[in-house]
């Protein structure tokens, strides 16, 4: 009896855990996806929230221009957060609140 309700009690847990690790693991590859996508003329945004055209592209770095003014920033890849019309829609929900 006692073996059973430590069962009853181990399998949702590990359930969970598996769930949880398992989403995780997707999300990384998606977001692993979409930087390695990343060509010339996208429009990306950063983690930190600056918006920009891109217009070089290396194994681990990428240089974006910002603005009217063209200033080039160059970033590490895993420093991008989102790529074309998700950036958008980010800044339309920022604006918003």
């Amino acid at each position: 009896m006692d073996m059973m309700f430590m069962v009853v009690l181990f399998v949702p847990f590990a359930l969970i855990i598996f769930m949880q690790t398992r989403r995780e693991k997707k999300r990384k590859a998606a977001v692993q996806e979409l930087r390695d996508s990343l060509s010339v003329g996208d429009e990306v945004t950063t983690i930190g929230g600056i918006v920009g055209k891109v217009v070089q592209v290396r194994d681990d770095f990428i240089t974006f221009e910002t603005g009217e003014d063209r200033v080039r920033i160059r970033v590490a890849k895993w420093a991008i957060s989102t790529k074309g019309k998700a950036a958008e829609e980010q800044e339309e929900k920022a604006e918003k609140q």
